[in-house]
């Protein structure tokens, strides 16, 4: 037995790749999301099909029965029934309980574990590949909770579907036969109560989907804001904003309480007169067979059977109801999540694209133009080439177009006009992971991972060994300070966490681990954005000759306002405007005495001029 359980969830494998983007519409996005999955599923759906066949079989079973004990009488009815009466113990005893354990193994160990890790999946792996500026655009807990909410959505529809809507179909189309059997008038007041019961069904539910949909954007806006603000508690601490956070995170949450009484408005509503219609029935199926057995066209085998029937159905409509609210308010979350998740990926990669081959490293920008769709900000008409092995500095003003190019280059946005090549080899043309692949970069905002320090100084070479990772942290001088960690769970040195985005390391402390990791990575190109930013004055002079080895034979692209980092850099360029307005080394720069200059006389003699201060 327990072998077998340990098979049955494996009949759906929960991490297999979707096929193609998810569509924009409700049934075929169902589909893609569940697609691999048909055959267990429908299997699922036809063990339910069977056990509400059961049900109607208890009730001819039953009628069947008394008939019996009434035609023989008392004495006879055990020795002239025997086979009907063993037939009947076997059924309730053998039969119907193994039934509802497939039945319930089905949903519990088939749909259950597998449907929402397979839809998660996708939805995860789709989201992961949007670019950069859908994430820009978004909250980051509103992401997530939109792909929790859908695929824990379309679970419980699958699930509903086959465990409810099977079984109900199943006992309902099994009662009509069975009161056609006792007669078609008695099977007639049935269908004119389904009509009722369906119309019912069809007014209420589609409001119920529009009200559960805007029920689950207020739950994501929720979310989204109590993320935000949880990820900024330092901002919100050091601005004393607790009470102007709480003010945001209420009025989100007085949104989401408010679309939920607009929901349960109607919920309530529908449950009420859905039990209203589930009180006639038993009376009139009851009520119309005892009719006809005073007309002595049924018997009272056919009264139990026909009350049997009308009171497990009438039992039934509360619990279909209930359920038919849970599987169209699913069905509202899904459109609702629909919205976030199913927008086409903005950069792709080319049908036949290959993998970037980056023999030397050289590094071409023709005629780049990229605005973000505005007509400020960006690049325009850039015309740049990198030699292999040359170390290129970038500055400007905030705003210039330094990001913007070294983020073209990594193409984390595809360019509007123009083209960039590696070695000759478009990067349009290239898949992302292999272009990647072939740039490190450090940057001043170091992103890091609430995992060990050992899991985020390999992140840029898994397959490293420590001995290598050990190397790398101690010439980015983090070494040190890394075997000195212990977190809240005593975990000690490169085995301690780091907590969410590396809160637990000083700004300095987290770009040393960034540069280890671009030691570790060694990849042919190396960008550094504002790489040095946050380190002191000697922690920089330390990792200096560090950074001297690193650059060694690459190509490298290096940004900062603190000039004295790239004063020697091979070359320098002046962004101004999103065009290279400036061009030569530190000390051409410094004789033309231009925007560079004037960078440079204001950082290494004060912002203030001599002069003036000493007027």
């Amino acid at each position: 037995m327990q072998r077998l359980a340990r098979r049955i969830p494996n009949l759906i494998d929960a991490f297999r790749p979707a096929e193609g983007p998810p569509p924009a519409t409700l049934l075929p996005f169902m589909r893609w999301a569940v697609r691999g999955a048909e055959v267990p599923l429908v299997g699922a759906g036809l063990l339910f099909v069977l056990t509400g066949t059961l049900e109607v079989i208890t009730a001819l079973l039953l009628g069947d029965i008394i008939d019996a004990a009434l035609s023989s009488g008392p004495d006879a009815f055990f020795s002239t029934h025997l086979w009907l009466i063993l037939g009947t113990i076997a059924f309730f005893v053998l039969i119907r309980p193994a039934c509802f354990l497939a039945s319930a193994a089905a949903n519990t160990l088939v749909i259950q574990p597998n449907v929402m890790p397979l839809v998660l999946s996708r939805l995860h792996r789709w989201t992961m590949g949007q670019a950069v500026q859908f994430f820009d655009n978004d909250f980051a807990g509103r992401i997530a909770q939109k792909q929790m909410q859908t695929a824990r959505a379309i679970t419980d529809v699958v699930s509903e579907m086959a465990n409810t809507v099977c079984f109900a179909l199943a006992s309902l189309i099994g009662a009509v036969l069975l009161l056609i059997g006792i007669d078609w008038r008695i099977a007639l007041t049935l269908a004119v109560w389904l009509v009722a019961y369906l119309s019912l069904i069809g007014w209420y539910m589609p409001r119920i989907r529009v009200r559960s949909k805007a029920r689950a954007s207020a739950r994501a806006m929720v979310t989204g804001q109590v993320v935000d603000t949880i990820t900024n508690i330092k901002t919100v601490k050091l601005f004393a904003h607790a009470e102007h956070e709480d003010r945001a995170a209420l009025g989100a949450m007085g949104k989401f309480r408010e679309a939920v009484i607009h929901v349960g408005t109607l919920a309530a509503g529908f449950r009420g007169v859905l039990m209203l219609l589930a009180g006639f029935l038993p009376a009139m199926l009851i009520g119309g067979t005892l009719l006809l057995w005073r007309g002595g066209t049924a018997t009272a085998g056919d009264i139990a059977a026909a009350g049997t029937i009308a009171i497990r159905i009438a039992q039934m409509t509360g619990w279909v109801s209930h359920t038919l609210l849970g599987i169209y308010a699913s069905i509202g979350e899904i459109e609702d999540g629909m919205r976030t998740l199913t927008p086409r990926h903005s950069v792709t990669d080319a049908p036949d694209a290959t993998s970037l081959d980056v023999p030397d490293g050289e590094i071409e920008f023709r005629d780049v133009t990229f605005t973000y769709g505005r007509e400020k900000e960006g690049l325009r008409g850039v015309n740049l080439r990198v030699t292999p092995g040359e170390r290129l500095g970038i500055v400007g003003a905030s705003g210039a177009g330094k990001s913007t190019l070294v983020a073209l280059l990594l193409r984390l946005y595809d360019t509007e006009e123009g083209k960039i090549l590696i070695d000759g080899q478009d990067i349009s043309t290239v898949t992302q992971e292999s272009l990647r692949r072939a740039i490190s970069m450090v940057t001043q905002d170091t992103a890091m991972f609430n995992r060990s320090a050992r899991d985020n100084l390999k992140y840029g070479f898994p397959d490293a060994q420590d001995e290598e990772m050990e190397e790398a942290a101690r010439r980015a001088e983090a070494h040190e300070f890394v075997t000195g960690l212990e977190d809240f769970n005593s975990r000690t040195g490169y085995d301690a966490h780091l907590g969410e985005r590396g809160v637990r390391l000083s700004g300095g402390q987290r770009q040393r681990v960034a540069l280890a990791r671009a030691i570790l990575k060694n990849a042919p190109i190396l960008v550094l954005d504002e790489a040095t930013s946050a380190l002191d004055s000697e922690v920089e002079a330390q990792i200096q000759t560090a950074l001297d080895e690193v650059m060694e034979g690459k190509t490298v692209l290096a940004i900062a306002h603190r000039l004295s980092t790239i004063a020697r850099m091979d070359r320098i360029l002046v962004l101004d405007a999103g065009q290279i307005v400036e061009e030569g080394t530190h000390e051409e720069l410094v004789a033309l005495g231009g925007r560079y200059a004037g960078f440079w006389h204001r950082q290494s003699g004060g912002f203030l001029d001599v002069t003036e201060a000493a007027e």
